[in-house]
């Protein structure tokens, strides 16, 4: 998948992307990002997503409305409409009725290229214990009943014979365990524990009772489904990646985050792109967009690997790591109200196109207010206040 192109679909008038290895998606709600990116995955996807569907014995009809229904969630086959809607992958259109097909063999198995880690990752935990794909109701969205059963597998299989969550040596690297510590666990860790038999994620104060899952901030709540997304896509086997992944969606990586967690977090998305992954992020932080702003400098001006060591205070040892990351290819779109979307990677602060310059709308607030700030400032000047 190198380009996806939407036409009057929900809020999209005209979306189109060009992928990079990383691309983050920028806008106001309810702009079309979070539909764009499922219909990425539902189109890289689509046979394992049928195979799933039909191993819980999911049906649906003849229309692409139908389709809709059963994989974005309820109510979102009124985004279709049969008469304008035109999809696009890699200049290809796609042939809605093979995608509808369910009945007759299906092609062989195929495991999903895509892992998506959606925005409402915090409901795939309810009271410390994670949710399988059944645990859902039949018009919840795909991704996130995909995600939950993941999330279900890792922690009642994968780690079916530990107690330890986090941290776990192997899991992760030593420099990003340190920040996770520091900036969103802050000494407590994570575990299981069994409760009526089942096994349930708690924060274990040290030598002293459990937090339950209620009782966690609300940005563990937030990073903790997310660690475990984490933990599925950096195996600690020597492969660098999971079975036949390639790509990964994170819809806003910094909810619920101080800065300095959400800069951790960033670090991790750039791991993965160590790793091989390509990776899809939307956002409403202009602290992701720094970073990506910050290495599309670094590479338009020969920065070298100590300049991206320094922005992220990395040691020497990952030197390799931070070379690999600035042959990366950064994208960013902005998904505008009017339903266009819009090329704004080069992020020009400078740049006459608002669009740019503001960053998709996420600057404007702090540029109006320093804007107003300065000129009261200066009134006051002029009036022998200072």
């Amino acid at each position: 998948m190198k380009r996806l192109c939407v036409r009057h679909l929900g809020p999209l008038e005209h979306g189109e992307v060009q992928f990079g290895d990383l691309t983050v998606l920028v806008g106001p709600q309810a702009t079309g990002k979070s539909l764009f990116l499922q219909l990425a995955k539902l189109l890289v996807d689509m046979v394992a997503i049928r195979q799933e569907l039909r191993r819980f014995n999911i049906r649906w009809g003849n229309e692409a409305q139908d389709l809709f229904e059963v994989y974005f969630g309820e109510g979102m086959s009124a985004l279709y409409s049969k008469d304008k809607t035109e999809v696009e992958l890699d200049d290809k259109p796609v042939d809605w009725g093979h995608m509808l097909q369910t009945r007759g063999r299906l092609p062989k198995s195929r495991a999903p290229k895509m892992f998506y880690i959606p925005a409402q990752r915090v409901i795939t935990i309810r009271d410390g214990l994670t949710r399988p794909f059944t645990d859902y109701r039949a018009g919840d969205p795909f991704v996130v009943r995909e995600f939950s059963e993941i999330l279900h597998q890792l922690v009642q299989t994968e780690f079916g014979g530990r107690e330890e969550l986090f941290p776990v040596k192997g899991r992760l690297k030593q420099q990003y365990r340190d920040l996770i510590e520091k900036h969103v666990f802050r000494g407590l860790k994570l575990q299981v524990d069994t409760e009526r038999f089942q096994r349930r994620v708690v924060l274990q104060i040290p030598d002293k009772s459990v937090l339950p899952f209620l009782a966690w901030s609300s940005g563990q709540r937030e990073f903790v489904p997310l660690l475990l997304g984490l933990y599925w896509l950096l195996p600690p086997a020597k492969v660098p990646r999971r079975g036949a992944l390639e790509w990964v969606v994170i819809e806003e990586p910094e909810m619920g985050l101080h800065p300095n967690a959400v800069s951790v977090v960033i670090l991790l998305i750039l791991e993965l792109l160590q790793r091989g992954y390509r990776v899809c992020v939307s956002t409403h932080s202009t602290h992701v967009l720094d970073i990506v702003w910050a290495l599309g400098v670094f590479q338009r001006y020969q920065s070298t690997e100590a300049d991206v060591r320094a922005l992220f205070n990395l040691p020497a040892s990952m030197s390799s790591w931070a070379r690999e990351i600035l042959a990366k290819q950064f994208a960013v779109f902005y998904f505008q109200p009017d339903g266009h979307v819009r090329d704004i990677s080069a992020l020009d602060p400078g740049a006459p196109d608002m669009a740019e310059a503001g960053w998709g709308g996420l600057t404007e607030l702090s540029a109006n207010v320093s804007e107003i700030v300065g000129r009261v400032v200066a009134r006051s000047a002029g009036n022998g206040a200072w």
